[in-house]
């Protein structure tokens, strides 16, 4: 009977221990992912609770800022980046971490017994149970690996998945778990970290349109072009890179409604030589048909039409041990705009 309340009690522990571990990140968390400028460098800090630790990777170049971004790629297909994965601490990093958090959970007026106990059992294994003293004495042998979730991402099904607590791997040897990060998994994450500029096409007649009558379309070549995001971690023994580069290579144009018609007929504007899409209208061009743009066939009366325009960008990586440039999933990123149809006015003697 006591062997069996012993095994409730272990494992009401180890949940409250597992919830520890997954608890949404606090209001006053130290979250910094930078000012999403070009060149500048961007760390993402972690929740401080849970012993999930703050981020070491920084990402530079093209990098959006914390709190998502309206201008994020979406990945052709089911794939995602990563929402969680697990990185390396030392040990003195890690004994630091436990202990703050075990002395600010003891110290936490009104904090619930059941946290204080599972704060502490999970304390003892690593003080002075499974390991002895945070593995201290083998410090320059070996690193703490630990979870981390993506800050924006940590309300995601996904996010969740990397609950395993944190673990000893010598130096040289393979972490046991998925989402280790590594060269890959960088790149992964620097994907969701890339700025894309806002996908306004220009148009002529700019706005307001008539019925029956080609509207040209076309993007700003100076800001449609190559970004790259870099994503680095160098702790301890473990020092890799990843760029992840996202490059422009078609337009694709809706027009909102059933009764119009697209240049050329699928809607998908390639981009041509020096990067541009589409041809800027010019005096001379009425009597041509656009290379890129669209044809309603009816007004939109008091309203407007929502022409929405998407880029597809192609994916590639280099970094550590991968030179050449590597495929990730496609991605995509398009906005709305609004259109003014109007009926030509025809003048009757």
């Amino acid at each position: 009977m006591h062997a069996v309340m012993f095994s409730r009690t272990r494992l009401v522990l180890a949940a409250a221990v597992v919830a520890f571990l997954l608890v949404p990140p606090p209001a006053y968390a130290d979250v910094d992912l930078g000012s999403g400028n070009e060149g500048a460098s961007v760390k993402q800090e972690g929740s401080s609770k849970g012993y999930t630790l703050e981020s070491r990777i920084a990402f530079s170049g093209s990098a959006k800022g914390n709190g998502g971004s309206a201008s994020a790629l979406a990945a052709v297909g089911n794939w995602t980046p990563p929402a969680c994965w697990y990185e390396p601490r030392s040990a003195e990093e890690f004994s630091k971490q436990v202990e703050d958090e075990y002395n600010t959970t003891l110290n936490t007026p009104g904090q619930a017994n059941y946290a204080k106990a599972a704060v502490g059992q999970f304390r003892n294994d690593y003080k002075d149970g499974k390991y002895k003293n945070y593995n201290l004495d083998q410090k320059d042998e070996g690193s703490w690996w630990v979870a981390v979730r993506d800050q924006d991402r940590w309300m995601e099904p996904e996010a969740q998945h990397c609950d395993k607590p944190p673990f000893w791997v010598e130096n040289d040897d393979t972490p046991p778990v998925e989402n280790a990060v590594t060269p890959q998994v960088l790149a992964e994450l620097a994907y969701n970290r890339i700025q894309l500029p806002t996908t306004k096409v220009t148009l002529a007649p700019a706005d307001t349109t008539k019925v029956n009558l080609p509207t040209w379309a076309w993007l700003d070549k100076s800001m449609f072009k190559e970004v790259s995001v870099t994503a680095a971690l160098n702790v301890g023994a473990l020092n890799i890179q990843a760029t992840t580069t996202a490059k422009p290579v078609s337009l694709r144009l809706e027009p909102g409604t059933p009764e119009a018609e697209t240049y050329p007929a699928s809607g998908e504007c390639t981009f041509g030589t020096g990067g541009a899409i589409g041809e800027p209208y010019a005096t001379g061009k009425a009597g041509r048909v656009p290379p890129c743009g669209v044809k309603y066939l009816r007004s939109s009366g008091d309203g407007t039409f929502k022409l929405q325009a998407t880029v597809t960008w192609e994916i590639t990586w280099t970094g550590t041990g991968n030179p050449n440039p590597t495929r990730l999933p496609d991605g995509t990123f398009g906005n709305d705009q609004d259109v003014i149809v109007q009926e030509i006015q025809a003048v009757n003697r």
